[in-house]
C-alpha cells in the first residue's frame, strides 16, 4: 500500500512535493495503489513505487516517470505524450491505447506487458526490453527501437514506417498482418522465426521482416504468384533511344515478342544516365529473361549494357540500324569477354 506521509506531501502540491524530494533524496516514495497525482509537467515522480496502481486516463504528459515502478499498473488509455520514462519497469503493465508519443522509454522494460493499440510514435526505445509483449495494432513509426529485445512480441497488425531495428532482436515473434515500411535493418540482430500467419492458421515463419508481407501475399494470392512467374519468365527488357525513324522498328519488335507470349518494357532514355539510373536498368535487366539494346548510337547505352553483363546472365540481343555505320569496337571486345552478348541483328 502506499505510504500515508507521502500521499499527504504530494496533496500539498507540486512545489511542495517537488522540494521535499530535493531535500530527502535517499527517500523512495511509495504512491502505489489507486493514487490520482496531480497534472503537472514539472511533477518529479522518478524512481516512485507505482506497481499494481490503477493510472487508467491520467494525464502526465512530460512528466519526469524515470525509473519508475510501474509494474502489474492499470495504464489503460494514460496520456505520456513526451514523459521521461527511461529505465522504467512496466512489466505485465496494461497500456492498451495509451500515448507515448515521443516518450523517452530508453532501457524501459516491458516483459510481458499490454500495449495493443498503443500509440508509439517517435518514441525512444533504445535497449528497451519487449520481450514477450503483446503489441497488438502498436503504432511504431519512426520510433527508435535500436538495440532493443523484441524477442517472442505479438506485433500482429502493428505500424512500422521509417522505425529504427539497428541492433534489435525480434526474433520468433509474431508479424502477421503488420505494416513495415522503409525500415532501418541493415544492422539488425536477429530477425529469425518471423510467423506470418494467424494463430488460428498452420505455422509458417520467415527470417526477413521486410520480406514477410510479400512472401505472405505470394502464398495466400494466386493473382500475385501469377504476376511474379510473369515477371520471371516473360519480361523482355528493350533499351536505347528510339527517335520517330525508329519508331516503327521499335512497334515491330514490341509486337513480335507479343506474338511469343514475351511482355516487352521499354526502357527509352536520351542521354548516358547517373549511377541511380543504371542500377534501375539493372534492377530490370535482373527481372528480365532477355534484353534487347539498340547500339544504332552507342555512347546510350554502352555503360548499361556493360554493368548488365558484369552482374548478370540474362542475354543481350544488341541491334543497329542498317546504314548507321558499323558494329562500334568496344561492343565486339564486350563480346569476347562476356558470352551472353549475342551477335548484333541489322534492322
Amino acid at each position: 500500500m502506499a505510504n500515508k506521509d507521502h500521499i499527504k506531501i504530494l496533496e500539498q502540491g507540486v512545489e511542495r512535493w517537488n522540494r521535499w524530494r530535493e531535500e530527502n533524496p535517499d527517500i523512495e516514495p511509495d504512491l502505489s495503489k489507486d493514487l490520482r497525482p496531480p497534472t503537472s509537467p514539472r511533477l518529479d515522480l522518478s524512481g516512485i513505487n507505482f506497481s499494481g496502481t490503477d493510472l487508467s486516463s491520467t494525464s502526465l504528459s512530460g512528466v519526469n516517470l524515470s525509473n519508475a515502478d510501474l509494474r502489474r499498473a492499470n495504464l489503460t488509455r494514460i496520456y505520456l505524450h513526451g514523459a521521461d520514462l527511461s529505465s522504467s519497469k512496466f512489466e505485465n503493465a496494461v497500456l492498451k491505447h495509451a500515448n507515448l508519443e515521443e516518450a523517452n522509454l530508453t532501457g524501459a522494460n516491458f516483459k510481458g506487458a499490454i500495449l495493443s493499440k498503443a500509440n508509439l510514435f517517435d518514441a525512444k526505445l533504445s535497449g528497451a526490453i519487449l520481450f514477450g509483449a503483446k503489441l497488438e495494432m502498436t503504432e511504431l513509426s519512426f520510433a527508435d527501437l535500436s538495440g532493443a529485445d523484441i524477442r517472442e512480441a505479438n506485433l500482429t497488425m502493428a505500424r512500422l514506417v521509417k522505425t529504427n531495428l539497428d541492433g534489435a532482436d525480434i526474433s520468433d515473434s509474431s508479424i502477421y498482418g503488420i505494416s513495415a515500411w522503409d525500415l532501418h535493418v541493415d544492422n539488425i540482430k536477429n530477425q529469425s522465426n518471423l510467423l506470418i500467419t494467424p494463430t488460428d492458421s498452420p505455422r509458417i515463419t520467415v527470417d526477413n521482416l521486410e520480406v514477410a508481407q510479400f512472401i505472405y501475399l505470394l502464398l495466400n494470392n494466386r493473382k500475385i504468384r501469377h504476376v511474379i512467374d510473369t515477371i520471371t519468365s516473360k519480361v523482355v527488357l528493350i533499351l536505347g533511344r528510339f527517335s520517330e525513324k525508329q519508331k516503327p522498328i521499335l512497334d515491330d519488335i514490341r509486337e513480335a515478342l507479343r506474338r511469343y507470349d514475351y511482355l516487352p518494357v521499354l526502357f527509352d532514355f536520351e542521354k548516358p544516365g547517373n549511377q541511380s539510373f543504371i542500377e534501375t536498368v539493372s534492377t530490370l535487366a535482373h527481372m528480365s529473361k532477355f534484353v534487347i539494346a539498340d547500339f544504332t548510337d552507342s555512347k546510350l547505352v554502352l555503360e548499361e549494357v556493360s554493368h548488365i553483363v558484369r552482374n548478370h546472365s540474362v542475354p543481350v540481343k544488341p541491334i543497329l540500324l542498317k546504314g548507321t555505320g558499323e558494329e562500334p569496337l568496344t561492343l565486339s571486345n564486350l563480346r569476347k569477354n562476356q558470352k551472353s552478348v549475342l551477335n548484333t541483328y541489322l534492322v
